[in-house]
């Protein structure tokens, strides 16, 4: 049973966090490595990961000034000991056979990389009753992840950990984007791919601390330029590759867009709102012509594409109502 290192950066998680780190501690695979990461958290997340420690030696505590979620994965992925790595939001839990289904998939494809393309969240909670193992290619699994047809964050994924550091695969790209280009990279680099449809990781929609619900336009800065950077740097360099990130460059101009009139910000942000708009139009007709979507996708994107305003008010008002009705603790 080879070692698993579960690396957690937590900050104001004090809520969550129980729930969080007992559904590590009874993972079915046993041999794990835990690392809280207290970013310099000013609430009590620090003293809970303290006391779970002292019942469970597996768990190492790393207290440290706040940095934010990418410095502190970062000193994660220096200190684990594991031979495999997985990545964890410090407000999400897990499925008891998580880490045991992800190396399942390890095991079952011999690859480098797994992961599973549906997870539980606050709002769905249907389990996925067909499930199936594939191998894809790191061109496949490139693309899987950049359109992207699930989440794109790191922690839906298990990495062997010779694969990060032969690659140097870390988060030093600025937040927010840098799980789209840690796990792209990855997939990249890796043998092949490993991909189930279980769902056996919860992610949180409704943590008020969250950047899903804070907007801040520099997180969509921020992707647009690491979403850039990725293509830039492709190691798998393909028509397929680059469409796949021409898409998200043009759905990263509506995310800016987006974020912009979520902070009501568009008379400060008046050139960048312009550059937004420009964009959307004149990337839309491209990337209907070369992304592997869909006519019924397509279809939307076009109406996107020509009323982006509209759209993105749209989507904002739906994601406020979600918000409010997403209680689940």
């Amino acid at each position: 049973m080879e070692k698993v290192t579960a690396i957690v950066a937590i900050y104001k998680s004090e809520k969550f966090l129980p729930k969080l780190i007992e559904s590590i501690i009874n993972q079915t695979w046993s041999n794990i490595e835990i690392l809280l990461i207290d970013d310099g958290s000013p609430d009590n997340s620090g003293a809970i990961c303290d006391k779970y420690a002292k019942d469970d030696k597996r768990i190492k505590v790393i207290h440290k000034d706040n940095g934010g979620a990418c410095e502190s994965r970062n000193l994660g992925l220096k200190e684990a000991t594991g031979d495999y790595i997985i990545i964890i939001d410090g407000d999400d839990w897990l499925e008891k056979d998580y880490i045991e289904y992800l190396m399942n998939l390890i095991h079952k494809t011999g690859s480098d990389m797994a992961m599973t393309d549906n997870v539980f969240t606050t709002r769905d909670r249907v389990q996925i009753e067909n499930d199936s193992i594939e191998t894809l290619t790191p061109e496949d699994a490139f693309c899987e992840i950049v359109y992207p047809r699930f989440y794109i964050g790191p922690w839906n994924k298990i990495y062997k950990t010779s694969l990060l550091i032969n690659n140097n695969i870390n988060f030093d790209r600025p937040w927010s984007g840098e799980g789209l280009y840690f796990a792209a990279m990855a997939a990249q680099c890796s043998n092949s791919v490993g991909l189930g449809h279980r769902k056996i990781y919860n992610y949180r929609l409704n943590n008020e601390n969250s950047g899903l619900t804070h907007y801040n336009v520099v997180m969509g800065t921020n992707a647009l330029e690491n979403i850039k950077y990725i293509k830039e740097n492709l190691v798998v360099r393909t028509k397929r590759t680059e469409y796949a990130a021409d898409w998200h460059i043009w759905k990263n101009y509506k995310y800016i867009l987006f974020l912009i009139v979520a902070t009501d910000t568009v008379s400060s942000n008046k050139e960048l709102y312009d550059e937004c708009i420009r964009n959307i139009h004149g990337r839309l007709i491209k990337v209907l012509m070369h992304s592997e979507f869909r006519m019924k996708t397509k279809f939307k994107m076009l109406l996107e594409g020509i009323f982006p305003l509209w759209w993105v008010k749209h989507d904002l008002k739906k994601q406020r109502i979600a918000l409010k009705n997403d209680t689940m603790e």
